[in-house]
Order: C-alpha cells, then structure tokens, then sequence
C-alpha cells in the first residue's frame, strides 16, 4: 500500500481532472475518464451508461454539496487524501467550518472484490460515492449517505446505498421532515420504503449489534434486495436521486437549528453519538472495521472530535 500526498487548499476543485479530481494532489490515483477507462469499455452497452452516469453523478454531488458548505460557513478549506491498495483505489476530501463543523467525501475505485465479501464473478467496474456531515449544533444529527455501483463478468450488477442520519438529541419534526422526502420518493416510483426502512434500522448479517451504529428510522437502507429486481438500470437512478433529495433535506436542517438555543444535555447526547459511530466503525461496520484502511475512513467520515 502507498499514501499519496495530502494537502490543503482554499480553491475549489473538480476542475482539471476527469471530471472528479484534481492532478495537483492525485498522482497515486487515476481516475480515467470514462472514453478512456479500460474497465468501464468491458461493460455492455446498458452497463456502461450507468458506469458514465455514476460517474457524472459523483462529479456534480462534489460541486454542488461542497459549494453549498462553503456557503454555509462562508469559507472553504478543503483537505484531500489518495490511498492505493490492491483491490481498491481511493480518494477523500474534507472541509471544516463553523457551522457544518466538518463534511467528508469519500470516492472508492474498485479494480478486484474485496476479500471476504460475497461476489457473482470478478469484478469488473465499481464506484462507491458517501458524503458524511457533522453539525456543528448538536440539535442536528449526523449523516452518513451512500451510493454505489457494482458489475461483474458474466453481466450481474448491483446498485445500492445507505442514507441515514445518527442523531444525538431527536427532533420529531425534522425527522418527519427527513421521512417525508424518502416517502415522496418512493411514491413517485410506486414503491414502498418498509423493507429498506427494516434494514436501516437492522442492518446487515455481517453487522456486529451490540456495537452498530442507531441511525433514525427516517432513513433507508438499499443494501439489500434491490428496489426494482433485474433492473440495474432503474434501482440505481432511484437510489442516486434520493441521495441527492436527502443529502439537501439533512443541510436544510442544519440551516434552520443553528441559532437555535440547546442544553448541556443536547451536547451530551451528541457526544455518546458520536463515540458510538467511532465504535461502529471500528468494530461492527464489515468495511471500516475489515477492509478500507483506518486512514481514509477515518478521515472521511469520523467526527472532528471525539470524547471519552
């Protein structure tokens, strides 16, 4: 395993390379452009419109939801890391602030599968895109939202992800707020969000309960049985544009708690929260705890501090 360099800069990225990074600090990755990405050229044609929509997808999610932080703490100081490991290249940004006290992007390039992890076939092309937000108000919980793609030889596909907000002190009225978006959505597909409530809340069989994360019911879970069976295509623009839906209801909420007074025992609750996602993390999320090394989680995802 190599560490690329790592650097901050207060100018906007996402301009130079390919779309998603920038040559200046990503010399350990290549991100190939999807014209030129060997990989992605493997796929069939259907195969490859999702690979060069995800692709796109990741791109616009970094320029929109990075401008609107640098908007809401009126400054931007980004912080970046490239990692290469065998099966996985990855790259993550961060930026901190007064109000949205730190928010992390996450961009893994799978080139084998994981080991240990359950696979159709080799792996051919795989993108996985999370954005994790921590409030500086500890009336806002935090979140933690997931897209991913997959396709093997063979021609087996998977799209998923996980949207999910962890809170410290609840409010009733923002977490309807958060239910109503996913309950729209869904509506407008003419699907029902029950199972992949279940599963936010269960989790997964390779989870460790007695250590996982307690994200709010709110959210969903498609790291499961996929929305739309045999339709990649499909499963994939749905869980793509509710990312997009609930990454921008959960900043809303961050807007509109974060003049409003708390008490010492919000700030408590948002503490045993937080170390509890760290637990999560380090012992009962199958990735962070087995695969993904400690340094890009950790950077990508963890809160800016942690008490004991």
């Amino acid at each position: 395993m190599r560490h690329a360099r790592s650097l901050c800069s207060r100018t906007p990225i996402l301009a130079a390379l390919l779309l998603v990074i920038a040559p200046s600090w990503a010399d350990e990755v290549t991100v190939p452009a999807p014209d030129r990405d060997d990989r992605l050229l493997r796929l069939a044609p259907a195969d490859q419109a999702i690979a060069r929509d995800m692709t796109a997808f990741i791109s616009r999610m970094e320029e929109k939801y990075f401008a609107r932080v640098e908007r809401m703490n009126g400054a931007i100081s980004n912080e970046f890391l490239t990692r290469v490991t065998d099966d996985t290249d990855y790259v993550v940004r961060v930026t901190r602030g007064d109000k949205v006290a730190k928010a992390g992007s996450m961009i893994a390039l799978g080139k084998l599968q994981q080991p240990g992890r359950p696979s159709p076939g080799p792996l051919v092309w795989s993108r996985f895109y999370s954005l994790d937000v921590h409030a500086k108000t500890p009336l806002v919980g935090m979140l933690h939202a997931t897209v991913v793609t997959q396709f093997y030889e063979g021609g087996q596909s998977f799209a998923g992800g996980w949207l999910g907000i962890m809170n410290g002190t609840r409010s009733a009225e923002d977490m309807a707020a958060i239910s109503a978006v996913v309950d729209a959505h869904f509506t407008r597909y003419g699907a029902s969000p029950k199972l992949y409530r279940r599963l936010m809340v269960k989790g997964t069989e390779d989870t460790m309960p007695e250590f996982r994360r307690r994200p709010d019911e709110a959210g969903v879970s498609f790291y499961g049985p996929p929305v739309f069976p045999g339709d990649t295509a499909k499963s994939y623009r749905f869980v793509s544009e509710l990312f997009d839906q609930f990454v921008g209801a959960y900043l809303d909420l961050i807007d509109k708690r974060a003049k409003d007074p708390f008490a010492t025992a919000d700030v408590t609750a948002k503490t045993v929260m937080e170390k509890r996602w760290l637990v999560d993390q380090l012992y009962s999320d199958p990735f962070a705890s087995k695969l993904v090394p400690f340094d890009v989680w950790s950077l990508a995802n963890v809160p800016p501090a942690i008490q004991f």
